[in-house]
């Protein structure tokens, strides 16, 4: 499951199958995405007798403890995403640039290995993480390294729902929603070449893209 946008007015939630490559359920919208869109689809499913063997899903705060029923995998692939805005393409610090390079093992590792390289990390940086600078302007201290803190505890928030795909190697669960990736990549594309289309056109062409090629 994962939306994707054009501009901040319009876009699309989007369920797949990720193994038979079929869109099963979208919703236009008209605003950022909410959990009660994803439980709309999700709801959806279940009225139409689909058996949900489990959900890949991207950080929507709040998503994976609404679908706590289900086995969840948080989306690998966007959980390095989000560490490289908090971290920048090249981190200035050590510790950072130590966490990024952690990060970038999550898709290629197994479970131990990433856990104890955090758990490592941690143990090295620990106060570090905790100096706090003094605001000029506000006599209020803040954290000196709050860029690094934020893309480690994003880590650290979402480990529980990072490895559901290893934990539970008798069901087929992705451990990114890389197909969900494609299909918006290739989406964007043949839109860019039409340009201006109006908002109704646009979701007529959406429509029918998928009848065509995801049906």
């Amino acid at each position: 499951m994962d939306a994707t946008y054009w501009g901040k007015s319009f876009g699309v939630l989007l369920i797949v199958d990720a193994y038979r490559k079929r869109l099963l359920w979208r919703k236009f919208l008209d605003k950022k995405e909410t959990i009660a869109d994803y439980l709309e689809g999700i709801e959806w499913l279940r009225e139409h007798k689909f058996k949900i063997l489990g959900i890949v899903c991207d950080g929507l705060w709040g998503l994976p403890q609404a679908l706590v029923r289900y086995k969840v995998q948080y989306c690998q692939f966007h959980q390095v995403k989000t560490v490289d805005e908090y971290l920048t393409k090249s981190p200035q610090t050590e510790a950072g640039q130590e966490l990024q390079k952690i990060a970038h093992l999550l898709c290629h590792t197994d479970k131990e290995s990433f856990v104890g390289m955090m758990d490592m990390w941690y143990e090295k940086w620990h106060i570090w993480l905790k100096q706090r600078t003094i605001d000029k302007n506000t006599g209020k201290k803040t954290y000196t390294h709050r860029r690094v803190r934020s893309a480690y505890f994003s880590m650290k928030r979402h480990m529980k729902w990072l490895w559901t795909y290893y934990d539970n190697p008798d069901v087929p669960i992705p451990n990114t929603n890389n197909i969900l990736e494609a299909i918006n990549t290739d989406l964007k594309t043949k839109l860019r070449v039409h340009n201006g289309m109006s908002k109704r056109y646009r979701k007529l062409f959406i429509d029918e893209y998928f009848r065509l090629k995801w049906k």
